[in-house]
């Protein structure tokens, strides 16, 4: 099988592996060994998690971008959009990518569903979020995202947080596909720079994916 290519982020204090083919699969480290042996860590928990083997059954990886970070690679998230994030994106691979998208999505649920009612472990401090503010968080962060495909967050249903998720991810969805269309979205709103279709899907499943492991995690 072919090495796994690899985008460095180098921060002043963590380094970001992000697998360029895999939108999702990044891991961070304090050093840059230690962020490659991570994304190598959680090769089969991604595999379990977007459905495919492929990843899981990866030996090495090739390292074809360094990208100097900044205080959101030290905080703990990838925060620069690799160049090759920049290529077009359509066809088969537009479909292979939203439906990595949308199971990293749905592994964010099923962590959540999963953890609902039961008591979380906490960090050294007792802190950490619950089953619900979490479930927030990731909604406020996909409203988020979806500003950066150049789409205004629709306004919100009376049903709730699951109604107000459904409807933000059918909004990105549709952003996705004007963008790799090349259009804007009718409501396009004003971000001076605006991410690429790759990079949205990467960064979307990314957070979806970090904090389903997380609440599986501190679950046991």
């Amino acid at each position: 099988m072919d090495p796994v290519r690899v985008a460095l982020e180098v921060g002043s204090k963590r380094y970001f592996a992000v697998a360029l083919d895999w939108p999702g699969w990044s891991r961070s480290g304090r050093t840059e060994q230690e962020a490659l042996q991570r994304l190598a860590d959680y090769a089969g928990r991604y595999a379990a998690a977007i459905g495919d083997s492929a990843p899981a059954d990866a030996a090495e990886f090739e390292v074809i971008e360094r990208l100097e970070g900044n205080a959101t690679t030290d905080f703990g998230a990838p925060g620069i959009p690799p160049a090759a994030d920049e290529r077009p994106l359509g066809g088969d691979e537009l479909a292979r990518q939203r439906l990595l998208l949308e199971a990293s999505w749905n592994a964010f649920d099923a962590a959540a569903a999963a953890a609902a009612g039961r008591r979380l472990a906490t960090g050294p401090r007792g802190g950490g979020r619950d089953v619900a503010k979490m479930t927030d968080h990731v909604l406020g962060a996909e409203e988020a995202y979806l500003t950066q495909l150049g789409r205004r967050r629709p306004k919100p249903p009376a049903e709730g947080v699951d109604a107000r998720m459904r409807q933000v991810r059918e909004a990105a969805l549709e952003a996705l596909e004007a963008r790799a269309r090349g259009e804007d979205p009718p409501d396009a709103s004003r971000v001076k720079r605006r991410w690429s279709p790759r990079y949205f899907v990467r960064r979307s499943a990314w957070h979806a994916l970090d904090h389903a492991w997380e609440l599986e995690d501190r679950v046991g």
